[in-house]
């Protein structure tokens, strides 16, 4: 670590720290004035607010602008560093390029790391934490409105209900059908199986037990009956999207692995969310390496000129990272494919910016 090194870096941090900062600063004051109606008629308190809802919210608001302002910050201390010719001192001194980017991919790397951490560690459980203050004060209760719900809860084991109610946890018209090699081999109906929350099962009731034998058919009834499934309350009761947002990466490949055995028609959603948990986090050191090539020549226009160049280009990045999500929903391409192609895109356009660059 050189002299040169820790000049960038400090430069780089501290105008990456003030624009984050200054940025989620704003967006609360402006979340704030639009909710505050609601925070004084509902009584919240104020320790409520400020810790179980801003104290949870700023990690999902660093982690969604952190490359956009990673880029601004390269773009705004580099250009005035141009501007000041102090890049053109390193290039005459014989400092190469490349020895000019290694602070910033230091850096660059380090905030895609912390990005990492955040989605994967930080953001889960303090979105579960956000949610329940949503639901609580801010937003009616969930309902689900699905009717006929149709779940693959093991091989050869078949769930249906009509329709959950998520306030009494109950699901209505509930069958259990077990499949083997030779058709049916039995099927639990009931008109209502309800979710205990504490001992983790269903509670049928009313229920009828239809199995098939070699010599017949044996009809079996009772009043109550408790069973376990591979389907929870909780996997009715939340929306989905929100529901992956609360996940810990292995407890997602988990709900993956379920989604996938009861043929679930969601399974892209989360495996998107899966994706872009690491491919976003990538768009800081490739966003870093254009806005250095961009901005570290001394051209007319000055700081102007390279911030609406590189936040143009920045854009262009971060809505095609959107639009791939579409191209997952539309069933063009798979979620792995569809989330890394605008980094591989893009990190072509950096190379090739940066190979200029010094020209």
């Amino acid at each position: 670590m050189k002299i040169l090194d820790w000049y960038i870096i400090k430069k780089f941090l501290s105008t990456y720290v003030f624009a984050i900062i200054a940025m989620t600063f704003i967006i609360i004051i402006f979340d704030t004035s639009q909710r505050i109606d609601n925070f004084v008629s509902k009584q919240v308190p104020i320790s409520s607010i400020l810790i179980d809802f801003y104290g949870n919210f700023v990690p999902y608001l660093v982690n969604l602008f952190s490359a956009l302002f990673t880029f601004i910050a390269v773009i705004f201390f580099t250009s005035k560093m141009a501007s000041h010719t102090e890049i053109v001192a390193m290039l005459s001194n014989g400092v190469s390029m490349g020895r000019i980017m290694r602070p910033y991919l230091m850096v660059a790397t380090l905030i895609a790391l912390a990005n990492c951490y955040l989605a994967n560690i930080i953001i889960p459980p303090a979105s579960v934490r956000r949610y329940n203050f949503e639901e609580k004060y801010l937003k009616n209760p969930y309902q689900n409105r699905d009717r006929h719900i149709h779940r693959q809860t093991q091989h050869g084991s078949f769930a249906y209900l009509e329709s959950f109610n998520v306030r009494t946890q109950t699901a209505y018209n509930f069958s259990l059908e077990y499949i083997n090699d030779e058709g049916l081999a039995s099927k639990l109906t009931s008109n209502e199986a309800v979710w205990d929350t504490a001992a983790n099962v269903w509670h049928v009731s009313r229920y009828v037990i239809r199995t098939i034998a070699d010599s017949g058919e044996v009809i079996r009834t009772g009043a109550s009956l408790d069973t376990v499934i591979n389907l929870t309350g909780k996997d009715l009761s939340v929306r989905v999207n929100k529901l992956v947002e609360t996940m810990g990466y292995r407890e997602m490949d988990e709900y993956i692995d379920m989604l996938k055995l009861q043929g679930a028609s969601n399974v892209d959603e989360v495996l998107i969310e899966k994706h872009k948990r690491f491919a976003y986090p990538m768009a800081s050191i490739i966003l870093t390496i254009i806005g250095v090539a961009l901005s570290s020549r001394k051209i007319r226009g000055g700081l102007g000129l390279h911030i609406g160049l590189g936040v143009g280009l920045s854009f262009a990045y971060i809505l095609f990272q959107r639009f791939s999500e579409m191209f997952v929903l539309g069933g063009w391409l798979t979620p792995a494919i569809a989330l890394w192609i605008p980094n591989v895109l893009f990190l072509v356009i950096a190379v090739w910016l940066y190979k200029i660059a010094p020209q």
